[in-house]
């Protein structure tokens, strides 16, 4: 058995590169030997969209999402994933979460009310739909009534995006696959764990974990810092600033909670605190860091790629990780 999780590779979005690299990511997952790619949403493309163009060229396996519940109800994600699929004629899984106050309720206007309920609500909703069986879901927050696919049912794999204990226990009785993000090896552990046990009680086989994990060329400033500014705005955030500190980085997020200017903020983030939750090192600290996601429970790690003027898409950092890995 390998002491390291099978490597994939998840895009970046990254708010200060051109959209367009998504595309260059795809294509250097794709030529350097990566199996999966997950697709996730933000600001720029729809991820049905850009899911059908990269199938197009690519011979990728690939995830979309997480999507967030209270913005895309289960028609539409099972009408999403059965186009892509339809479109492309390859195979598509599909992976939901409650996203953040950010992307719910301040882009879209939704309520994130009782949105561990929705998630829930939601997996259990979809699984039929994308099976395609007619929907008969009559929650406590999400209903659909009468509506099956008219493609040919796509039968995601279908993953849930955890942190909380709620989500958690979605994942362990619903999903098959939990999906972790931003997280140490410490952390993942005990997610994994917990999730084992609520599989468990359930009588079911555990899902599958993948690791969202970003990466960078400790020896490129402009990489490393891409990654630092991706860890700022969770140092205060809920769960995170406890993991945070327990992960020997106290003083810094006493600092981010007397709300700092976010340039003040990010001259405070150290190379090492970004290495606790990344692959961002000389290959014995990479490969020690992937063999401590393996050790936590997490089967999968997915990559995601600093892009940066000297290596555009990621492509030195993926092919980097390939040989680490092996």
């Amino acid at each position: 058995m390998s002491t390291l999780p099978s490597l994939a590779v998840s895009l970046g979005f990254w708010q200060d590169r051109p959209p367009g690299e998504a595309l260059d990511t795809a294509r250097h997952a794709d030529e350097l030997g990566y199996g999966r790619l997950w697709i996730g949403e933000m600001a720029t493309y729809d991820a049905f969209a850009l899911a059908t163009r990269i199938a197009a060229g690519t011979r990728l396996r690939l995830t979309v999402g997480p999507l967030a519940v209270a913005v895309r109800d289960p028609m539409l994600i099972a009408r999403g994933a059965a186009s892509v699929a339809d479109l492309s004629g390859r195979p598509v899984d599909v992976a939901v979460g409650t996203s953040s106050p950010l992307v719910v309720s301040h882009w879209h206007g939704r309520p994130r009310e009782r949105s561990a309920t929705a998630l829930r609500e939601s997996v259990q909703a979809l699984r039929p739909l994308l099976a395609g069986d007619k929907a008969d879901f009559r929650g406590e927050v999400v209903t659909t009534r009468g509506y099956h696919l008219r493609l040919a049912p796509p039968g995601s794999e279908l993953a849930v995006a955890a942190f909380g204990p709620a989500a958690v226990r979605t994942a362990a009785r619903h999903a098959d696959r939990m999906v972790l993000n931003l997280l140490t090896p410490a952390s993942a552990a005990a997610l994994v764990t917990a999730m084992r046990e609520e599989a468990g009680k359930a009588g079911r086989t555990p899902p599958r974990v993948t690791a969202w994990v970003t990466a960078a060329d400790a020896a490129d400033p402009e990489a490393v810092d891409q990654v630092r500014r991706g860890v700022v705005g969770y140092l205060a955030a809920p769960g995170y600033a406890e993991m945070f500190t327990a992960a020997g980085f106290a003083d810094l997020v006493a600092f981010a909670r007397t709300r700092p200017h976010p340039k003040e903020l990010l001259a405070a983030v150290p190379r090492a605190l970004v290495a606790a939750v990344g692959l961002v090192g000389d290959d014995t600290e990479v490969k020690a860091q992937l063999a401590a996601y393996a050790a936590a429970g997490v089967e999968e790690v997915a990559v995601i790629p600093a892009s940066v003027d000297g290596d555009p898409g990621g492509r030195a950092t993926l092919e980097r990780l390939r040989r680490i890995a092996g």
